[in-house]
């Protein structure tokens, strides 16, 4: 069975997310191995320059690689990715598992986003959307996203 690491900067706060998360870590337990980990999350003030922003990107960034297992693909979240379908998602990690590549690592930054750091050390960097969504949600969208993909790959029904 296929480990898929999600590692996320901060907590989930919200119970109506937190409530969604556990419901698709239910449902994809038949299909992958899931874990969630999540990285301190740095505190910027709110005036803080540019500088101090790309100085807390590079950290937090470094604590999220850092949770990253060796052997894994590394996908990274970042808007400036490239937009995947739910297909092209089932499609990656059917082709993770037939060649053999047993782990996947989805990467999802604090508020600020993703160093370039970050980025230079994915295999893929992809985007749900050009909106902005709060990482918290993010959350709970990929792992909807990996349950649909599961399912695609199945060739078991979906609502659509």
């Amino acid at each position: 069975m296929m480990t898929v690491s999600i590692i996320c900067a901060g907590k989930t706060r919200e119970a109506f997310i937190k409530s969604g998360i556990e419901e698709y870590q239910k449902r994809l337990s038949p299909y992958l191995n899931l874990k969630i980990e999540e990285a301190v999350e740095e505190r910027v003030p709110e005036n803080a320059s540019p500088l101090l922003i790309e100085d807390y990107r590079r950290r937090e960034g470094m604590r999220l690689l850092a949770k990253v297992v060796k052997d894994s693909d590394l996908i990274v979240l970042d808007p400036q990715g490239k937009m995947w379908s739910s297909e092209d998602l089932a499609g990656y990690l059917h082709r993770c598992a037939l060649s053999g590549k047993p782990r996947v690592s989805f990467l999802i930054g604090g508020v600020y986003g993703h160093s370039p750091q970050v980025r230079e050390h994915a295999k893929e960097v992809i985007s749900f959307s050009r909106m902005t969504f709060n990482h918290q949600i993010i959350r709970l969208m990929l792992l909807e996203q990996l349950y649909r993909a599961s399912r695609i790959n199945r060739n078991e029904p979906y609502h659509r």
